[in-house]
């Protein structure tokens, strides 16, 4: 019996796959058909936002040509699978014509022709690709956007609404549309990515949905608690996405943490403490500048407290909010510690733009603590540490992108399918636009 195998994604599984696997049988009696896992994808820069891993194996399942599936998960498993499975030829598209001519150590390599006038990537562009406009002063975080973007299938910016073109970067002046003129932006895009000063959210976020478009803006969505319920009202009722950007929340190796804290691997949680602060000066003489800039708590304060939020939820009994404030017109925090008292469990955040400290996550337990090391928010590594060091276990994940790229992944899926997948549920956002609210309405507040 002569044994074949190939790989691919065969996302959007069509007629040119279709194609290449039937001649890929050809070659002999037995097919192995490799489908390429999320993550592998990922290690690669690619991601695949049109189908999910099952829904790609069921694709291939339904042609009946492969004599048997596997996912191929790790780089140099090709080697090890010619050996497991005693393959005597492997086979892909000629486009990739002496890239694997390495295998040629273990079996015959044939590469075949592709089918012409056929491609996964220009059927997602054709059929579903999202234009998406950036709202906003220029930052670090909006480059990184527009360059994590490339890495996505399915989504592409086109242009740039700010009030501050002079001091664009390159990456920005590209953009085919550059302009201080929000409903021509509109105009040209199927959602916008928002990020510009908080006091502005509401606004920008309203005229998009009304305007049918879908938003993802950075957090907080709003400074009021009504306002940001008024936002999710009005867009379930438009069909819209509107999703909080919170990159952290899609870093691989925080989510993993935080399924493995709420199940039980340190007992029950009696604490959760998160430090968030960058330094920076302030010229508090330039009111241009305080106008256009995020404060410490509006800066930080989100993703200090998603892992609160998250892990303890949004029901605590009583909070209270200490800062030091730098300038009291225009509320702008140097520093902020924010404590809570839930009916089982103490939780607290410290943020700063003003003052520098070590940026970790500590979650406490009955039976052992999980410690994040700084900076915490994009970490790729954390240790569950218990009573005996050697009983110390460490975890490390790939971080793409810093989560930004998984975010935009979601958020392109959730308008292709309807439905909000995000990792931020819409009631921690509303709980964090209620801690906002309360600290610009200096509600159990105080200040040192």
């Amino acid at each position: 019996m002569v044994k074949v195998i190939t790989y691919g994604t065969y996302d959007l599984l069509h007629y040119g796959h279709i194609k290449l696997l039937e001649r890929a049988k050809s070659l002999g009696d037995y097919l192995i058909v490799g489908v390429t896992a999320d993550d592998f994808d990922k290690s690669r820069g690619k991601i695949n936002v049109q189908q999910t891993l099952m829904e790609r194996i069921e694709a291939v399942r339904a042609t009946g040509i492969a004599d048997k599936i596997i996912v191929e998960e790790y780089e140099g498993q090709k080697i090890d699978d010619i050996k497991r499975y005693n393959v005597d030829i492997f086979t892909v598209g000629s486009d990739w014509a002496g890239h694997f001519d390495y295998l040629k150590e273990y079996c015959n390599v044939i590469y075949l022709d592709r089918t012409q006038g056929i491609s996964s990537s220009e059927l997602r562009a054709e059929k579903n690709e999202i234009k998406i406009g950036l709202v906003g002063e220029p930052t670090v975080v909006m480059s990184k956007f527009v360059s994590e973007c490339n890495y996505v299938n399915g989504v592409k910016t086109i242009g740039i609404c700010t009030t501050n073109q002079q001091e664009l970067p390159e990456t920005l002046l590209k953009l085919p549309l550059v302009t201080n003129d929000y409903s021509l932006l509109l105009n040209q895009v199927d959602a916008v990515y928002i990020i510009s000063q908080p006091t502005k959210h509401y606004n920008h976020i309203k005229q998009a949905l009304k305007s049918g478009k879908h938003v993802l803006c950075e957090s907080p969505v709003c400074l009021k608690l009504e306002e940001c319920k008024e936002l999710f009202l009005l867009a379930k009722q438009k069909g819209l996405i509107l999703t909080e950007a919170i990159k952290t929340a899609y870093s691989t190796a925080y989510n993993r943490m935080i399924l493995l804290s709420k199940g039980g691997k340190i007992g029950d949680i009696i604490s959760v403490d998160a430090i968030c602060t960058s330094l920076r000066q302030i010229d508090y003489s330039n009111h241009i500048e305080l106008e256009n800039t995020w404060n410490s708590l509006t800066a930080w304060g989100p993703t200090a407290l998603l892992p609160l939020f998250q892990i303890l939820g949004t029901d605590y009994k009583r909070k209270e909010i200490i800062s030091r404030v730098g300038s009291e017109e225009y509320s702008y925090d140097e520093f902020t510690k924010i404590t809570f008292l839930y009916p089982h469990a103490v939780a607290s955040i410290k943020v700063g733009k003003g003052v520098k400290s070590e940026g970790e996550l500590i979650i406490s337990g009955t039976e052992g603590y999980i410690y994040v090391p700084a900076p915490w928010w994009k970490t790729d590594y954390f240790e569950i540490r218990y009573e005996r060091s050697e009983e110390t276990k460490r975890y490390f994940y790939q971080l793409d992108g810093e989560g930004i790229r998984n975010e935009i992944v979601a958020f392109v899926k959730a308008i292709q399918t309807g439905q909000n997948i995000s990792y931020l549920s819409q009631d921690k956002s509303e709980a964090i636009s209620k801690i906002m609210e309360d600290y610009y309405n200096k509600i159990n507040y105080i200040t040192i």
